[in-house]
């Protein structure tokens, strides 16, 4: 989308070097612990993973087709004071990048 952000499907602790070596300086996790199952690593684990890789991360968890304008503005924030480029990632990566379609078009990231 821009060169501040960036947008993938799940992703799992071991994918951390990865995304260190493709410059990301910032994870946004935006789906729900347990969505996918069992076999779903938890955002605890991802999150665990990316502090030691030296990245920030935050989770915040939204649902498919119900995004509300509270979720596009917490996004916002997190967007505009996380270091980037930033990762944003859910099951596909479409809720992700619907967040940050919205962010944009309410006019609320500082790019």
């Amino acid at each position: 989308m821009s060169e501040n952000v960036g947008f993938a499907g799940q992703i799992s602790p071991e994918h951390m070097s990865q995304v260190v070596e493709k410059g990301f300086k910032s994870i946004i996790n935006n789906r729900p612990d347990q969505e996918g199952g069992a076999e779903q690593p938890t955002s605890a684990q991802i999150e665990d993973a990316a502090r030691q890789a030296g990245l920030d991360y935050v989770h915040q968890p939204v649902i498919g087709g119900q995004i509300t304008e509270l979720d596009v503005r917490e996004f916002a924030n997190h967007y505009n004071e996380l270091p980037k480029p930033i990762l944003m990632f859910c099951r596909t990566g479409n809720r992700s990048s619907n967040l940050y379609q919205l962010a944009v078009q309410m006019d609320l990231l500082d790019d």
